[in-house]
């Protein structure tokens, strides 16, 4: 019988402004999953939004588990699986990233595929219609990435360890068709330069640990400004980049969660206060201290499996 399997696939925040659908940075919240072969399928879930993740029927992980095992030619196992989510669904924070990605490891595990970890993030790609979010799920640390045919080519380096980020999450989750539907299909030229501009910079910033540099990098043209309407946290928070403490704001991903990283430890107090003020108004959010995560999925699972 083929052995158990452990996966722990960190959250992710994608685009970070100008990078979008090409760049995102993993967070330390987590889906956790352990599974195994069983008689029929069961899942036993905890944490956030429990209810949907335990259904059997419309399930993201086995329904694309079940297509990837018949796709190959090999029979479906039923697993039993117990799984703990942190990770808000339908908020901006990678929940489908990792879910896919969670799939198609069990599939390749369980099913005896034998595919690489380039294989699976190929996958998962294709999958999500963007590299950026699976990428860095399944790699850690910030990601750039791009996609050349199925070929997922990338760049990833380690945010600076004292770097914190806090996600700002409203009560209502924003479906991602949604968001991608009221972008528009031509840019200006002016606001083209602009995220080029911020797009490179925020690459440089991650990598050299240049903090000062993230309130412009973060700037965006594309997608924020489009979206704004749908995510009422962005336009009050937006302003607070460059505060004291407060390196850079943007939607995390499509929205509606806002993500604001800031310089250190000591600064999140201070920046939580911030926040809070600038929403002065609004519903009360939930407001979630993370760090930067520098495992991805694959190294995770790596040594779950040693142990």
């Amino acid at each position: 019988m083929t052995a158990p399997l452990r996966l722990r696939l960190p959250a992710t925040s994608a685009n970070l402004g100008p990078g979008f659908d090409a760049a995102a940075v993993a967070l330390d919240f987590f889906l956790d999953i352990e599974a195994r072969p069983a008689r029929e399928f069961s899942i036993a879930a905890t944490g956030r939004d429990a209810d949907r993740c335990g259904r059997i029927e419309n399930n993201l992980i086995l329904g694309i588990y079940e297509h990837l095992l018949r796709e190959n030619g090999q029979p479906v196992t039923p697993l039993s699986i117990q799984m703990h989510n942190e990770i808000p669904l339908g908020m901006g924070c990678g929940s489908s990233a990792a879910g896919r990605l969670a799939a198609i490891a069990l599939a390749v595990h369980f099913g005896n595929l034998g595919w690489t970890s380039a294989q699976v993030l190929e996958e998962a790609s294709a999958l999500e219609g963007h590299p950026d979010n699976a990428a860095s799920c399944w790699l850690g640390g910030f990601i750039t990435a791009a996609a050349e045919g199925r070929a997922i080519r990338f760049a990833r380096v380690i945010p600076p360890v004292q770097w914190r980020a806090i996600v700002v999450l409203p009560a209502d989750p924003l479906a991602t068709s949604k968001a991608r539907a009221v972008l528009p299909d031509i840019y200006s030229r002016a606001d083209a330069v602009a995220n080029v501009q911020s797009a490179s910079l925020l690459g440089l910033a991650f990598a050299q640990g240049r903090g000062e540099l993230l309130h412009i990098a973060m700037r965006d043209r594309f997608h924020q400004p489009y979206r704004a309407s749908m995510c009422p946290l962005l336009p009050p928070l937006l302003p607070l980049a460059g505060e004291p403490g407060i390196l850079g704001v943007a939607l995390s991903g499509a929205g509606p969660a806002v993500l604001v990283i800031v310089k250190d430890e000591p600064s999140l107090v201070s920046a939580a206060k911030a926040i809070r003020a600038a929403l002065t108004g609004l519903p009360e959010p939930e407001i979630k201290f993370c760090s930067f995560q520098a495992d991805g999925a694959e190294s995770l699972a790596s040594h779950d499996s040693a142990e």
